[in-house]
């Protein structure tokens, strides 16, 4: 009341102030009503007014133009409301929340309870298992960045820091509240989240409650391939969901998410979209009202308003827009109470479902030296244009330091500012700047900027027991753990730090995607000028670096570095003297300095040492001068990192940075390709580092490096000749142009070997000048042709047929990506020469970016020059083929493509072609033939297009490093269409595609070797005249592993095999080795080679006498006749192998390991080849994942023979001694399946496959036996059994390893025998049925537990067990009982039994079987006592038992007395217990069976007897006797005990009878309520409910009969109620007919109209709406007078949208009804359009009934109610404008004042607000005038 006072206060004039002569206060302007004698004339006062009026009216054109900038103001967090809907987009995923981009700039949060309530649910689960849950994926898993979402503002609160933060929901009953199921419509796109995948598709929540949503499989598979990568949709997964169909009145729905048409929905007025529902991301036609500096209007959805802000207008159409213009736009945000609507036009929001793209992570926090102002924004911010060209936003806050430092002025457009990239706006598609001076100077501004090992400054925020909080700057905090706090442990740090104190640390891990970082304050490592080790693979050997003791033992020290680097210092590297106890010498933290050994990064293994040696090392941190006299030196092959000192003409002066060592690194030397080589060259400074450059060599104190990848390769892959005597013709080395003379090319290898290839074997074309083929320092690949030892002379070919790869178009691309890696190198190296402005431009251009540049310069041939500011300081040409059919004049703008960027010359390449500026959509295969067209050509490579999308791809120019010579006609030539294959789909970091140029050309290559043929193949063929047998001497020339070659004489040349050296070879050595170059030895030749086919031919064979010659050296040879002579292979080669038996033991000799085949390829003899197979190499599983390392070439071992190989040309061999899969074998094999809860399938030597069963794979049983198995794992097993091709394997240690004493926690079950009873086993459920669990012991032994022995609970549903007891659950069982000849196994899981907690939850809250220990004891006893009473009177009386079957035990020692539930179960399993059936009823009668404590009996003792059931009672007489004995001889105390502990049970009973808070649950239960209070209603129908449950229609109706005879008449609404229930029971479960019947008779005894309504209401929510329909009609016709009938079937007609039908029904209404009626029924009938029809005709009705009735207020206040609710402001203001200017009563017409000044305070500004004020006085002051006059 008091506000209503202060905005109307009554008539009277205002009292003066009291104190002196004080001024009078102006009127209060909110006192509307208020009349005043103002002092003049009324004369003078019309003129005021007229006066006033006219200021008024420019007043108004003022505010006009402001208010157009103030509607298209940005976003801010204070605009930000509850409930605002809002289009974000995923910025980042955390574990526990995502952070959302939003529009103009705001950041937000989802936290992950507000996902959605599946999720959330989940989560609940996974926090009271403490057990991870497979189907609940991370937030990062879900939501990948640039993921678009709709959301909606939950709370905007500050945070600790004061800094603003919106947290959001993307949960659909939040975000969709206002949709309920009679919106829903088909094509409406809604968001909506997983909520279960079913069989045939996904459940949705879209947030509606009352509807299902559904999602076919087939619907969503296309969207599973292309944007789910093929996985299944998890639960908690955003989807943009389109309504296909909704049925049974928006209880169903079916879903779409099929990527195209989610793509192309646009919301059409058809969907009934209105204010109070709209959504964001939805895509509207729309047109322009106005347009405006600021933005522009839209109108949509034919009556909404909405505004675009000048961010989100498309860039390509700024400043095109016009009015009444259609365009498409999409909505952003939707204000809770405003209703104020924002949109997009940018095009990226136009299609729902797009990925936002993501700035390059290096742009933000980059400094911009100018900025260009574009545009500036008095309230918001100024729009710059970067140096790149791109645009970027700095809102208000960040362009000045403080806020009086801001000056506007300083910020028109075209000034230049020097600014910061703070951020990327996501959803304006803008980087957001700085341009505070603390900022732009910061050195770290992301978690991302900091990197191990960089110095930080600090203030000290708190001291913690953990450690130090640092805080850094204000968005990054660190951690000084204890131990880093200094190079001590502080007992007491806080007397040391104090908070808010200043500190300098040194980082030590950053984890960025965490917001982690790890510092350290030990001065040592703070100051510290070693070099930082942050990576395994900087740890060279040599480097020597400070890092922290972090366990120090007997065995050693480990020491830590950055980043969690740590190795370990043995015992023996930890002093120069001896240590016996190092942890009595180092502490934990103590800093030390290291120096690295070795290192492997791939195991992650470092090897380090204290002992520092003698070599003098300096802390300036690389500024000594380089040594030049040095005592370490360095091997050909050795790996080091250098740092530039110098550049000279021919190359580099750098320094290696393990040892201060100066080197030299010639320019050609750089890389394998020539153009790079210069690139590099001409790039690098002083002070870069090159990492992995090679030691070529070191001779006379000068050392040589290189840093050709293909020659570092060949090194370490030891494809390289280190001596003269190793060079063999054949062979294919990899080395680099050393000399060109007119006569040939010289080549040289590393290890300093060098060869000439003549002019004749340079190229396969024609040679006329040798300089135009090879360049000095080129990397080429030689085929040795020929030696001469003498002179030490080799000849080379370089011809591509020679040496070309075997695989032409893998050979291209390797050098095509190994070329635009080294281009990327160079961008990195550009990157950091910040002082460049050349090189900053260079590095920001990449092939295929689209720029907008200023023509320069048109030259005559039709070429043109560019410039722009993203290419100062560069050449930008464009030639006339690239020019097109565009006239382009000097200073026009023009859109261009980069096609190359030359930064050797600084030259950049550019088109203007349309076909390559509009590139098409489509998506490409890998290796799919396609055309394109030649575009540019530089020296490696060449740009081409593709014809069909016009992507950019790279082809290379040459094929191989030696194809560098082209005739003209060869060229590829600008314009000219080539066939490319595409090797990669995607542009990646180079910007356009990979490929090659094909199908690849057919090459005349070399014959490929055959595995039979060794390397000797280079020997020459001379004649002799040698015979098998005969003895000759030579002198072994050169020796190879497997091979000696020897010189018989000057010409002649034989070869020794490896296994004719000795006679008997010791496992392990190297044969050959014993033998050395020059040796003369003694030789019996054994058989002969023919050179071409490299087969050892008969003694008899004409072409003997020109073989080379195959000697043996052996002993037995030598003293023997020739007895061994190779047997030729001419023959059949099965022939040769027959003498090899499986199982037979050989020995061989090493030759190489395959690693293609997986196999080790060995000799036996020289005629004799064999294959180990991987699995048969070891039966250690490591050794197989580097076989290579495991056997050296030469190495002689012995080999089982299995059999020999498809071809029968080669031996097949075993290492391991298995040669066939007998039962007790032991080998290796591969898991190739895991078939979840059965078994593993694993592959095993031979091709056989064996199934390893989840017994077999431990000694010891898991809860997840699986979990540490994948495939493709190497295991050791051990067969079982092999019986019709069908393996069994087991991974048991006992088995695999039989010699190993681990102990066996589960042992092997064979059969039943091996259980015992009352034996604990542990076992893996296999399935739950209805007789009980059944638990696998072992593969071939099953237990069951019958259900009262899984748990000590009453279990009242089945599904539990099948919930808590799944499919393969780890349980420990204990044996109740074994019957062997049945091979059954009785088990228990009860507590008790087997010492584990109960296996389902008490938090379920089930009710126990026993409740009392002691009692349940007590009546364990008498049971016992009771059942070998009964046991005995049954074989007494009846046939004896037939031996060796189980008696039924029906009844257990541990029972509570009542039977519960699983008597029922064991009795209904006929099939199982068919057996026992006869004894269990002879045996015991069963109890019955009840569910809550009911007494049967009055007297004290009666629960003491078992109640037995009335089909078996003729057998209980005898029972009875017995137990009246039992109780006779009870001595008095046991029956006092007994009569007491009965009297506590009573009592307990009558207890839980009397709690009012008990729920019933018998039909005694409630026949007890009912008669207590007969007159409810509730009562009965739960009773109804109790029986409709059970299927016991009958029942419910004689209940509901019941009720009607019992309630009292006088109780209409109880009694109606019980008749509604019968209508609805009849409905549902009776026919039509009884359905009538019912309803006659209600009709009958109540009023007629109420049931006549009810039953309308029954069928219109059963969905029955032609009897609704047709039942309305007989409504209508007996109620003619009733306007409830009118309204309520006109409701029922809207809510089936039948609008039409409503306004025929209308008309009816109004025939009907009296007149009197007819304004009220009228008016109702717009309310319900308003609701659930067409609100514009509902407007109609309104403004046709007022135009009738003008002055009822009654009428208009609903009006104005509906529009409030359903219209937009303007319409709402209109209203309220017409109503304050009828001519009403005082009275009304402050009502309708008040009303809408109470509107505008909550929806309008202070502007609205005042003029409704203004517009009150003026209705005051009138009345006034008119009363005085």
């Amino acid at each position: 009341m008091a506000s209503m006072e202060e905005n109307f206060p009554r008539g009277g004039t205002q009292k003066k102030p009291s104190e002196g002569k004080a001024p009078r206060r102006p009127i209060e302007q909110d006192n509307l009503f208020d009349t005043h004698n103002e002092e003049g004339s009324q004369k003078r006062k019309r003129i005021q007014e007229d006066q006033g009026k006219r200021k008024k009216l420019k007043a108004e054109k003022k505010e006009v133009i402001k208010a157009n900038a103030k509607d298209f103001e940005l976003l801010t967090v204070e605009a930000l409301s509850e409930g605002m809907l809002l289009l974000g987009c995923v910025k980042e995923s955390n574990d526990f929340e995502l952070v959302v981009s939003l529009p103009n700039g705001l950041t937000g949060f989802v936290q992950v309870t507000h996902i959605c309530d599946a999720y959330s649910k989940m989560l609940n689960a996974q926090v009271a298992t403490e057990e991870l849950l497979e189907d609940l994926n991370s937030l990062s898993d879900l939501y990948p960045p640039g993921m678009l979402i709709r959301c909606t503002v939950t709370s905007v609160g500050k945070t600790m820091d004061g800094h603003q933060s919106v947290k959001l929901s993307i949960n659909p009953k939040d975000v969709n509240k206002a949709l309920n199921t009679t919106a829903l419509r088909s094509g409406m796109l809604l968001s909506g989240l997983v909520s279960s995948v079913e069989d045939h598709g996904y459940l949705i929540d879209i947030g509606v409650s009352g509807a299902k949503a559904f999602l076919p499989r087939q619907k969503s598979q296309s969207y599973i391939k292309s944007a789910n990568k093929g996985a299944e949709l998890k639960i908690g997964q955003y989807l943009n969901c389109l309504i296909e169909e909704v049925k049974n009145n928006g209880r169903i729905v079916r879903l779409s998410i099929s990527q195209s048409e989610v793509a192309a929905a646009i919301a059409t007025e058809e969907q009934n979209w209105t204010l109070s529902n709209l959504l964001p991301g939805l895509v509207v036609k729309a047109q322009v009202q106005k347009v405006t500096p600021y933005g522009i209007t839209l109108s949509f959805l034919s009556s909404f308003t909405g505004i675009v802000d000048f961010m989100h207008l498309d860039p390509k159409k700024v400043g095109s827009y016009s009015q009444s213009q259609m365009v498409k736009a999409c909505i952003f945000s939707v204000h809770p109470t405003s209703k104020a609507v924002r949109l997009t036009l940018r095009q990226v929001f136009l299609q729902p479902g797009s990925v936002l793209g993501q700035l390059a992570s290096s742009r933000i926090g980059m400094v911009v030296e100018e900025a260009v102002v574009k545009s500036f924004h008095t309230k918001t911010g100024a729009i710059f244009e970067l140096d790149d060209g791109t645009l970027a936003f700095a809102r208000l806050k960040h362009l000045s330091d403080t806020k009086k430092s801001f000056k506007p002025g300083a910020f028109k457009t075209g000034s230049k500012h020097r600014c910061r990239i703070i951020d990327y706006s996501l959803m304006d598609e803008l980087a957001l700047l700085s341009l505070k001076h603390r900022i732009i100077a910061a050195p770290f501004l992301r978690y991302q900027d900091i990197c191990p090992g960089h110095v930080v400054e600090g203030k000290v925020l708190a001291l913690k027991p953990l450690g130090m909080q640092v805080k850094v700057t204000d968005h990054i905090r660190g951690l000084v753990p204890r131990l880093h706090l200094a190079d001590v442990l502080l007992k007491q740090p806080e007397k040391k730090y104090s908070v808010g104190g200043e500190v300098k640390c040194r980082v030590l891990i950053s984890n960025p995607e965490e917001k982690k970082l790890i510092l350290t304050l030990k001065k040592t490592l703070v100051m510290s000028k070693f070099p930082v080790l942050t990576s395994y693979e900087a740890a060279k050997p040599g480097l020597i670096a400070h890092g922290f003791i972090v366990c120090a033992r007997e065995f050693g020290c480990i020491v830590k570095f950055y980043n969690d680097v740590k190795g370990l210092v043995p015992k023996n590297e930890l002093s120069s003297e001896p240590i016996s106890s190092p942890e009595k010498v180092f502490y934990k933290g103590q800093v030390v300095k290291v120096i690295v050994l070795k290192c492997e990064p791939e195991q992650e293994k470092l090897l380090l040492s204290f002992k520092l040696m003698s070599r003098p090392v300096s802390e300036d941190g690389g500024e000594q001068i380089p040594k030049k006299n040095r005592e370490v030196t360095y091997e050909t092959g050795q790996m080091v990192d250098v740092k530039v000192l110098k550049k000279k003409d021919n190359g580099l002066e750098v320094s290696i940075l393990s040892d201060n060592v100066s080197a030299h690194l010639p320019m050609m030397h750089l890389s394998d390709h020539v153009v790079n080589c210069k690139l590099l060259y001409h790039w690098l400074q002083e002070g870069d580092i090159l990492h992995r450059v090679m030691c070529l060599s070191d001779k006379g104190g000068h050392i040589t490096l290189c840093r050709k990848p293909a020659v570092i390769s060949a090194v370490q892959e030891e494809q390289v000749v280190r001596s003269f005597s190793e060079i063999q013709p054949g062979m294919q080395l990899a080395g680099y142009v050393r000399n060109i003379m007119s006569y040939g090319v010289f080549v040289e290898f590393p290890f300093g070997l060098a060869g000439l290839a003549p002019k004749a074997a340079m190229s396969d074309k024609f040679v006329t000048d040798t300089k135009d083929h090879f360049v000095v320092g080129q990397t080429v690949v030689a085929n040795v042709t020929s030696m001469d030892e003498e002179k030490q002379r080799i000849l080379l070919c370089l011809k591509l047929s020679e040496v070309g790869s075997e695989d032409p178009v893998a050979e291209s691309f390797s050098l095509l990506s190994q070329c635009f890696e080294e281009l990327k190198e160079v961008r990195g190296i550009l990157s950091r020469r910040n002082h460049s402005k050349v090189a900053q431009n260079l590095c920001g251009l990449i092939p295929g970016q689209k720029l907008e540049l200023v023509v320069q310069e048109v030259q005559r041939d039709g070429s043109a020059f560019f410039n722009g500011s993203c290419v100062a300081g560069l050449t930008v040409t464009a030639t006339r083929y690239h020019v097109g059919d565009k006239s382009l004049v000097a200073g026009q703008k023009a859109r261009v493509l980069v096609l190359h960027v030359d930064a050797l010359k600084s030259a950049v390449h550019v088109s203007l072609r349309e076909e390559l500026l509009h590139t098409k959509a489509k998506g490409l295969m890998e290796n799919s033939q396609q055309p394109a067209v030649v575009q540019h050509v530089a020296e490696e490579f060449a740009i081409a297009s593709l014809v069909e999308t016009g992507q950019l791809t790279a082809i290379p120019v040459a094929s191989h490093f030696n194809d560098t010579f082209r005739f003209d006609s060869e060229k590829l030539k600008v314009g000219q269409v080539v066939s490319v294959t595409l090797k990669t789909v995607l542009t990646g970091d180079h910007g356009i595609l990979l490929a090659v140029q094909g199908p690849a050309k057919k090459r005349a290559f070399i014959r490929s070797r055959k595995e039979s043929e060794t390397v000797e193949e280079g020997l020459a063929a001379v004649k002799h005249s040698l015979c098998l047998g005969d003895v000759v001497k030579g002198t072994v020339k050169s020796v190879r592993p497997t091979y000696v070659t020897v010189a018989i004489d000057d010409k002649l040349t034989g070869s020794i095999h490896t296994s004719q050296i000795l006679d008997e070879v010791p496992i392990g050595t190297f044969p050959t080795s014993r033998l050395k170059a020059g040796q003369k030895v003694t030789a019996r030749v054994i058989g002969g080679r023919d050179v071409k086919t490299h087969r050892y031919l008969p003694i008899t064979h004409p072409h003997f006498t020109q073989s080379i010659p195959e000697l043996s050296i052996r002993p037995s040879d030598l003293k023997g006749d020739g007895g061994t002579a190779l047997s030729p292979e001419g023959d059949n080669p099965s022939e040769r192998l027959r003498p090899y038996k499986a199982g037979q033991t050989v020995t061989c000799f090493v030759k190489k390991y395959n690693t293609t085949k997986t196999w080790l390829e060995v000799e036996i003899t020289p005629e004799i080849r064999g294959r180990v197979p991987q699995l048969l190499l070891s039966l250690n599983p490591k050794v197989l994942k580097h076989p290579e390392k495991s056997f050296k070439n030469g190495q002689a071992l012995s080999a089982t023979v299995t059999g020999t190989d498809a071809s029968e040309t080669n031996l097949c061999l075993s290492l391991t001694g298995v040669h066939s899969l007998a039962e007790g074998t032991i080998t290796l094999g591969t898991i190739t399946k895991v078939t979840p809860h059965v078994c593993l399938t694993i592959a095993l030597p031979f091709g056989k496959t064996g199934k390893a069963s989840i017994f077999h794979l431990s000694d010891s049983y898991a809860e997840q036996p699986l979990e540490n198995f994948s495939i493709g794992k190497l295991v050791r097993c051990c067969v079982l059994s092999n019986e019709d091709n069908k393996i069994e394997i087991s991974l048991r240690q006992s088995r695999t390893n039989p010699k190993s004493k681990n102990k066996v926690e589960d042992p092997e079950i064979t059969c039943v025998e091996d259980v015992r009873e009352g034996q604990l086993v542990r076992g893996y459920v296999r399935s739950v049925k209805q007789s009980g669990v059944f638990c696998g012991l072992s593969s071939s032994v099953v237990g069951r537990v019958q259900f009262h022995k899984v748990v000590p609970f009453f279990i009242p549903k089945q599904s539990l067990y099948e919930q808590y007891v799944p499919e393969g659950k780890f349980l420990t069982a204990k044996v109740l009982s074994v019957n062997n000849r049945e091979s059954h196994v009785e088990l228990s899981l009860l507590p008790e039994d087997t010492g584990k907690p109960s296996i389902l939850p008490e938090s379920l809250g089930l009710p126990r079987c026993d409740t009392d220990e002691g009692k349940g004891k007590e009546k364990r006893e008498e049971l016992k006592k009771l059942r070998s009473k009964q046991k005995r009177r049954v074989s007494e009386g009846e046939q004896e038992v037939k031996p060796g079957k189980k008696r039924g035990r029906l009844t257990d020692g541990d029972d509570s007395g009542v039977e519960v539930y699983c008597r029922e179960e064991e009795e209904e399993d006929e099939e199982e217990n068919k057996r026992k059936s006869k004894e269990t009823k002879r045996a015991e009668a069963p109890r019955l069976q009840v569910s809550s404590g009911f007494t049967w009996d009055e007297g004290l003792n009666a629960l003491e007897v078992p109640v037995f059931n009335r089909k078996e009672e003729s057998s209980d007489s005898e029972e009875e006797d017995d137990t009246q004995s039992m109780r006779k001889k009870q001595t008095k105390k046991e029956q006092e005990q007994e009569k007491q502990r009965v009297e506590k049970e009573l009592s307990k009973t009558e207890a839980a009878l009397m709690d009012p808070n008990r729920q019933p649950q018998t039909a005694d239960d409630f026949d007890r309520l009912v008669l207590s209070n007969p007159s409810s209603s509730i009562l009965w129908l739960q009773y109804m409910a109790f029986h409709l449950q059970a299927t016991e229609m009958e029942k419910a109706r004689a209940v509901a009969e019941r009720a009607l005879k019992t309630i009292s008449f006088r109780e209409e609404q109880e009694k109606l109620n019980v008749w509604v229930a019968l209508l609805n029971l009849e409905n549902m479960y009776g026919t039509e007919e009884t359905l009538m019947k019912v309803f006659e008779r209600a009709v009958q005894y109540n009023e007629p109209l109420k049931v006549f309504q009810h039953l309308a209401d029954i069928y219109a929510s059963s969905e029955k709406y032609q009897q609704a329909d047709d039942l309305y009609n007989t409504i209508l016709k007996r109620f003619r007078q009733e306007k409830s009938v009118w309204l309520k079937y006109a409701t029922f007609l809207l809510k089936r949208g039948q609008v039409e039908a409503t306004h025929r029904l209308l008309e009816r209404a109004l025939k009907g009804l009296p007149d009197k009626e007819h304004v009220d029924v009228i008016s109702k009938f717009a309310q319900l359009e308003f609701h659930f029809g067409d609100p514009e005709h509902a407007k109609a009705i309104f403004e046709s009934t007022l135009s009738s009735y003008p002055k009822r207020t009654d009428i208009w206040s609903i009006y104005i109610d509906m529009m409030i609710k359903h219209g937009s402001q303007k319409e709402v203001r209109d209203i309220f404008e017409r109503v304050i200017h009828l001519s009403l009563a005082a009275k009304r017409m402050k009502f309708f004042f008040k009303r809408y000044l109470d509107y505008e305070k909550k929806y309008g500004t202070s502007e609205t607000i005042q003029a409704v004020k203004v517009a009150a006085l003026e209705y005051v002051e009138s009345k006034s005038s008119l009363a005085e006059s």
